[in-house]
């Protein structure tokens, strides 16, 4: 079947006369590329979450800077009356649908809650969820700004959190100071 050149071997070496050898063997055998396709595989399996929960953070803290334009109204108008804003309109804010950005698809005011949809370009894990960033205030005074809470945070230490929280992203997708 193979054509290997027969040696002789001197009988102080303890091989036998006469046996076939084969020529050394250059690169991988198929075995070990299949492991090693199998090792890559399991990195990669590892990788991929991780890097996802990373991507879907990234996208939530990119999208909180669409909340400063509600901000602003909804913290002078408690500075003044000591009240807060029922909806968009009264913010001086055009409809939610048309507050957007790259990953928010709807900016929603509720009695001073500010309340974003993620849509448009967000990852599939978080599109249509919301995050609610609540105001949290002093009651007794004025001259204190409003603080915000977002999503599922505690509110700082003798203040008083207005509105109702809405969020609905998994906190191990939500940024560390909204958990």
């Amino acid at each position: 079947m193979f054509n290997y050149p027969v040696t002789e071997y001197q009988a102080d070496t303890n091989q036998t006369v006469g046996c076939a050898t084969r020529p050394a063997q250059r690169g991988f055998s198929l075995i070990e590329m299949m492991a090693i396709v199998v090792i890559m595989g399991i990195l990669a399996m590892v990788a991929i979450p991780s890097s996802m929960g990373r991507i879907i953070k990234e996208q939530i803290t990119a999208a909180l800077p669409l909340a400063d334009i509600a901000k602003a109204p909804i913290a002078a108008a408690w500075a003044t009356s000591q009240v807060m804003l029922a909806d968009n309109a009264a913010a001086d804010l055009p409809s939610s649908d048309k507050v957007v950005s790259n990953f928010i698809s709807d900016t929603k005011i509720e009695n001073g809650v500010i309340h974003m949809t993620f849509g448009n370009k967000a990852h599939p894990k978080i599109k249509d969820k919301v995050l609610s960033l609540r105001p949290a205030v002093i009651e007794e005074s004025k001259v204190v700004p409003v603080a915000w809470v977002c999503g599922n945070a505690k509110a700082p230490d003798n203040m008083v959190v207005k509105g109702e929280n809405k969020t609905n992203i998994p906190d191990e997708y939500l940024p560390r100071l909204c958990r």
